[in-house]
């Protein structure tokens, strides 16, 4: 009977074993800063001080469009991933928007790579192909990888990135591991991980210009993860600016401004708190939308998020921003709306700048 136990007890332990090492090998354990890969090509210049800077943040819904919903949206759809026709629709529009616009900075999240879900699509590459002669340099980081998820949603590969496209040379990039949702050992190994994208542009007088990409939790419910990672996040941005180095963070913050959530429909507050977390950063940096904007006469025109939801038809929340540094003067802004709302489920948010003179 002890011999029995003990062989028992011993391959419940190499199971177990076995059982870690998969979820090991199978999933990614990012580092809590590292370098990421810039690409750049020889024609790409320093920005100048003083120069106009125009900036366009955008989720792009890993290309899904506005046909689905996802079993991992907040209304809770039987979709599980898009066709490729609807990808390659998505990719063509999101290509025609960016020409269009032309930003000198394209901040982009939920760009896939390697996912079961999108075809195992890379497509960072596939939207560049159709805006080489715009961008000069581009950088990449995820902030969800894994070989397999054992969910019968996914059932596969994940890859998501963060994406910053630049006319103007990137000298470095890294990326910042920020603190992500509570877990056990085993459920953190598969949940995103959540990041900053850091990309340094030399200005020609030697400074330089820190702009910062990111895409926050997205909360079932008002829990500490989003403010831990605002907190992280305005550290950053307080170090930088103690240096006197300008900067800008775009993104999709999973938030939303004063006053809005009063506004939504109980069933569509869930995610929220009556007091948002982004007050951390609001209440020392300006933001874009801002408040004011986000909330009052002309709201409407700042909203940024259309959940997939049947109940909805339309645009109804803000939760994509940009935020930026005093040394920055902003001269414009506005949400691109009138012909993005079937691309993807948020919309792009635009803004130009002036940097710092001499």
């Amino acid at each position: 009977m002890i011999r029995l136990l003990r062989v028992t007890l011993l391959s419940l332990l190499l199971i177990g074993a076995l059982l870690i090492g998969l979820i090991y090998s199978l999933t990614w354990r990012a580092p809590a800063k590292q370098t990421q890969a810039v690409n750049c090509n020889a024609q790409a210049l320093p920005l100048v001080p003083g120069q106009a800077l125009k900036v366009m943040t955008w989720n792009l819904q890993y290309l899904a469009g506005k046909r689905y919903v996802f079993w991992n949206d907040q209304a809770r759809g039987e979709d599980e991933r898009p066709t490729l026709e609807d990808m390659a629709f998505s990719l063509d529009e999101v290509a025609r928007v960016i020409r269009d616009e032309q930003p000198d900075l394209v901040l982009l999240q939920e760009v896939d790579n390697g996912a079961k879900a999108s075809a195992y699509q890379d497509q960072l590459k596939l939207l560049q192909e159709r805006v080489a002669d715009l961008y000069s340099c581009s950088t990449q980081a995820y902030d969800w990888k894994a070989d397999f998820i054992p969910s019968p949603h996914i059932f596969g590969s994940v890859g998501r990135q963060l994406a910053t496209l630049s006319r103007y040379r990137i000298e470095h990039a890294e990326r910042l591991q920020l603190p992500v949702a509570p877990g056990n050992f085993i459920s953190r190994r598969f949940q995103p991980q959540n990041a900053l994208l850091l990309s340094y542009l030399p200005l020609s007088d030697g400074g330089q210009l820190v702009v910062l990409n990111t895409h926050l939790e997205l909360a079932r419910q008002p829990d500490e993860t989003q403010p831990k990672q605002l907190a992280a996040i305005s550290k950053v941005l307080d170090k930088l600016e103690g240096r006197g180095t300008p900067w800008l963070i775009g993104g999709d913050f999973n938030l939303l401004p004063l006053g809005q959530y009063q506004r939504l429909d109980e069933l569509q507050r869930t995610p929220y708190g009556a007091d948002s977390p982004l007050h951390l950063l609001w209440e020392k940096y300006p933001m874009i939308p801002s408040n004011t904007q986000a909330s009052g006469v002309n709201r409407a025109h700042w909203l940024t998020h259309y959940p997939n939801d049947p109940n909805l038809n339309g645009p109804d929340r803000t939760v994509d921003y940009l935020f930026y540094s005093p040394r920055l003067k902003r001269v414009e802004s506005r949400v691109r709306q009138d012909d993005t709302l079937r691309i993807s489920d948020h919309l792009p948010v635009l803004a130009r700048f002036l940097l710092p003179a001499l």
